[in-house]
């Protein structure tokens, strides 16, 4: 009799996978320095959670959509297991469809959309404006991940007109922007056609309740709903997500402990020649000729970033939670050093052998 299989996803890879690094490095998970996932290392604190919630099914006026629509500035929403539940619902709710995502940015929009039999393309932000009418739906990360970079409001509601007209859909993925608020699209007022996904995995550092929010029109919303389910979200999730939501002491300490913290990783990468491209308040990003040599090193001394092979290889570095890990970082960069310089001297030789 053959021995227990386990089952998983068979789709793309994330960060945050440190039990099957520590089986690659044979580096024991609790030595690993985990900097691939861009969540905020220092997440809110969750308190006990009353017996009573975890023995009763979720109720969905328990106070969660009311506390999510004051953090986020809406009059309506739809909580769901983490904006990846959207993000795999959504591609059902339309007929075939030309969509384009922006790349690069996250895998799982181009994934979803493609498993659902539509017709996707990537392009750049810079294409849009070319691209936009040839397009039914069209897929947005703002800030994107891992690049950093923001669309305006003035420009995404733009193409939301252009896609509107014709009932196409604008999806913007704001998985990233609790920290800069100014920039989200909440503000100017939810429209038919304007879909904005929130998640409580980055910011608040909550990754493992899987607990986000859809923001949209009341008729797309019911039919997400339809779909989703009852119990869409967990009754310990839900609590968890309201007391967090309603942390305004906590939001605003963490928005300036964030944004202090991302510019000293801007700045101790650039002293190390790896000077950021791009980022967040929650991560750092950049492009390397030798990304995976890089990334191994990295992982050799069980610290593990985020390596993005496609086009030019890039890392994304997420935040250390402590002085001991940005020691720990800072030395495994001074080691880098000389690897870095040998990379730089063969690479100079290939040259001059063309």
């Amino acid at each position: 009799m053959s021995g227990n299989k386990e089952f998983t996803h068979s789709g793309l890879k994330h960060g945050g996978r440190i039990k099957a690094a520590a089986e690659k490095y044979n580096i024991p998970e609790e030595d690993w320095l985990d900097l691939s996932t861009g969540l905020n290392p220092n997440g809110w604190s969750v308190s006990n959670v009353p017996a009573s919630i975890w023995q009763t099914l979720p109720e969905d006026n328990d106070g969660l959509q009311t506390a999510a629509c004051k953090y986020y500035g809406c009059d309506y929403c739809l909580p769901v297991s983490g904006s990846q539940a959207a993000i795999q619902i959504l591609p059902s709710l339309r007929s075939f469809s030309k969509v384009g995502v922006i790349s690069p940015t996250y895998a799982e929009h181009e994934y979803n959309w493609k498993q659902a039999g539509h017709d996707v393309v990537q392009i750049s932000l810079a294409d849009v404006e070319n691209k936009i009418n040839e397009l039914d739906v069209l897929v947005v990360i703002n800030p994107n991940n891992p690049t950093g970079e923001i669309v305006s409001s003035e420009k995404l509601l733009k193409w939301h007109q252009q896609l509107s007209t014709k009932g196409g859909w604008l999806i913007v993925d704001e998985a990233f922007m609790d920290v800069t608020p100014e920039n989200s699209l909440l503000p100017t007022g939810i429209k038919p056609g304007l879909i904005v996904l929130r998640s409580l995995g980055k910011f608040f550092g909550l990754a493992g309740i899987r607990s986000g929010f859809v923001i949209t029109d009341k008729e797309l919303l019911q039919r997400l709903a339809d779909k989703l389910g009852p119990w869409s979200l967990s009754g310990p999730s839900r609590y968890i997500a309201k007391q967090a939501l309603q942390d305004k002491s906590w939001h605003e300490k963490s928005v300036k402990e964030l944004k202090q913290a991302s510019e000293r990783l801007k700045e101790l990468l650039t002293e190390n020649d790896l000077a950021p491209e791009g980022g967040t308040a929650l991560f750092q990003w950049l492009s390397h000729a030798h990304a995976n040599e890089l990334f191994e090193a990295f992982a050799q001394q069980g610290i593990l970033v985020r390596y993005f092979e496609e086009g030019m290889p890039t890392l994304r570095f997420g935040l250390p939670a402590n002085e001991e890990q940005w020691q720990r970082l800072n030395n495994a960069l001074n080691l880098l050093s000389s690897l870095k310089e040998t990379l730089e001297k063969n690479n100079e030789s290939e040259l001059s052998h063309v």
